[in-house]
């Protein structure tokens, strides 16, 4: 195998700075003692970070984007697991243009995507309702979950399912003890990056959230089109830290590699 050179290093080092730097440069703003956005500051404070208890908007936002991600990703999940195992083992009338539909969010912005939702949900009267948001997040998270568990279901060895069958296991036990912990890898992973899309989901939700179902990132657009104080970028940062803590926890259980690429750690 060989190494990469010495351009590709440089490349590959600009790239990450590139990614890297403005969420370096919000944790460092979140820290500044001054009630305007700077950098550098003249000092390091956490009077931002005291500040987000005396604006409950932001709780009650995270908690909603919590519950709605975690909605959302379940059920999108749950119906990405028979259609995965439908489409990567049959062959029938239709097939390319099912999988086609179920991955067409992907292709439609996600401001058209709000306005007809806006629209659709507005003539049953139904809009800024939790119900709403969560039939909604599946629509858009759900191509994500779908790919990762057809991409562990493709390569899923079937004679082991086979072996399960002729010791006279039914098919229910065949898929709870067999085939569910062979696909496990992929569901996961698809959960875990349905999960990321609908907590981060803002371009469409902004059309469909109420005042009682702002989501955070809602939230946080709303509030930087009043104020220009640093309390968003304290809130960031804290946003950010959890991310990491979650991450390294489920790299420590499971393997954070096993869970990107959807398939077993076999060193684990």
């Amino acid at each position: 195998m060989s190494r990469n050179g010495p351009i590709a290093l440089i490349f590959h080092t600009l790239f990450v700075i590139f990614m890297i730097a403005p969420i370096v440069v919000v944790c460092l703003v979140a820290f500044t003692p001054e009630g305007f956005l700077s950098l550098p500051t003249n000092g390091f404070s956490l009077r931002w970070f005291r500040e987000i208890a005396n604006y409950p908007e932001f709780t009650r936002a995270f908690l909603t984007s919590l519950k709605l991600g975690t909605l959302s990703s379940t059920i999108a999940v749950a119906i990405a697991v028979p259609a995965a195992l439908a489409i990567a083992r049959y062959k029938f009338p239709g097939r390319g243009a099912l999988s086609a539909l179920f991955m067409s969010p992907l292709m439609i912005p996600h401001v058209v995507l709000g306005i007809a939702f806006l629209r659709f949900f507005s003539i049953g009267g139904l809009q800024g309702t939790m119900t709403v948001l969560v039939i909604s997040h599946v629509a858009v998270v759900f191509p994500f979950a779908l790919r990762l568990t057809l991409a562990a279901t493709t390569g899923m060895d079937r004679s082991l399912e086979m072996a399960a069958l002729s010791m006279g296991a039914s098919t229910w036990t065949m898929f709870r003890r067999v085939t569910l912990p062979l696909i496990l890898p992929g569901v996961i992973s698809g959960w875990a990056l349905s999960f990321i899309q609908s907590f981060d989901e803002v371009t469409m939700t902004v059309f469909l959230a109420a005042p009682g179902t702002e989501t955070l990132p809602v939230r946080m657009f709303l509030y930087v089109q009043d104020n220009i104080d640093p309390l968003v970028t304290s809130v960031s940062a804290v946003v950010i830290a959890l991310t990491m803590a979650v991450l390294i926890l489920l790299d420590r259980i499971y393997g954070l590699e096993a869970i990107l690429s959807g398939h077993s750690d076999k060193n684990r």
